[in-house]
């Protein structure tokens, strides 16, 4: 089962990077209305994946911008909202923004 788990403190980006596990983490703006609908996108193909069994990281990119620009630096990827990142073993193996986010492409990639 996949949980949401908010991102609110930059050691908690620390974390995901040293962990040897898949993690997806979501860069979300509620200003946004590309972000709205990406994230009612998201929240469908969550409850569409039940068996799938990888954290999904929500990031606030506006309360939370240190952390926001935390993961744009841990990760190498240039700051975009909405984004996807698919993390494992503290690296990103595969990102995109805006219109191309879904869990489709990143829950492909998950070897289990």
């Amino acid at each position: 089962m996949m949980n949401w788990v908010n991102i609110t403190a930059e050691k908690e980006v620390e974390a995901i990077k040293k962990s040897e596990n898949f993690s997806i983490i979501y860069k979300h703006s509620p200003r946004c209305m590309t972000s709205l609908m990406a994230y009612r996108r998201l929240k469908m193909e969550v409850n569409a994946a039940p068996d799938a069994n990888v954290p999904i990281y929500i990031v606030d990119v506006i309360s939370n911008r240190r952390e926001s620009m935390a993961v744009a630096e841990a990760f190498g990827v240039p700051h975009e909202s909405p984004q996807i990142l698919l993390i494992k073993s503290g690296e990103c193996i595969f990102d995109t923004s805006h219109e191309d986010v879904s869990l489709q492409e990143p829950l492909s990639r998950i070897v289990v």
